[in-house]
């Protein structure tokens, strides 16, 4: 991994810059440009956080944490006081496997500890395997629920939601 990589919460300009390119690679899906208008008012509201992870100016991961329960589905038992969710989770295909969303994610995990969370929690298609495996590995073995998803063009989606408790750490 390089030794330039900076993991960091994101200022506007960055959020506007990551869903930009987000756009860009998903050419005439209108979904991308309601969530990126969504991720601009949960930062103007502070409902949430973009995490992201930039190597020579460029962000290759990223990952969201929302704080309160405005634009999560589904959001009982996911988001409160203590209880993030999270979501978001991207590296560019080409720096994918090199641990520099590993590195992001523990940057974000410890930042979340900091703040005052406690409890993490994700949600999964059931079907995404490599995904769940990951985020077993991360320690997101509690199951808490089922439950569809719609997305702003109107397709449903499964999801399997998940969660991990954060302890503190020794560093």
């Amino acid at each position: 991994m390089n030794d330039q990589y900076i993991c960091k919460i994101a200022d506007l300009d960055e959020i506007i810059k990551k869903w930009d390119y987000e756009i860009s690679i998903h050419p005439n899906n209108e979904n991308w440009i309601i969530w990126k208008n969504k991720s601009i008012e949960g930062y103007h509201d502070n409902n949430q956080l973009c995490y992201i992870g930039v190597l020579g100016g460029k962000i290759i991961t990223e990952a969201t944490a929302m704080l309160s329960s405005n634009g999560v589905q589904n959001a009982e038992g996911l988001v409160g006081d203590d209880l993030a969710y999270l979501c978001s989770f991207r590296t560019r295909k080409n720096y994918q496997g090199q641990g520099y969303f590993s590195k992001l994610y523990q940057y974000m995990e410890n930042d979340l500890y900091n703040k005052g969370y406690r409890v993490l929690t994700l949600g999964v298609e059931p079907d995404e395997v490599k995904n769940k495996e990951i985020y077993f590995k991360y320690g997101f073995t509690h199951f808490i629920k089922s439950a569809f998803e719609t997305y702003p063009d109107g397709v449903r989606i499964q999801v399997e939601y998940y969660s991990k408790d954060l302890e503190a750490k020794n560093d």
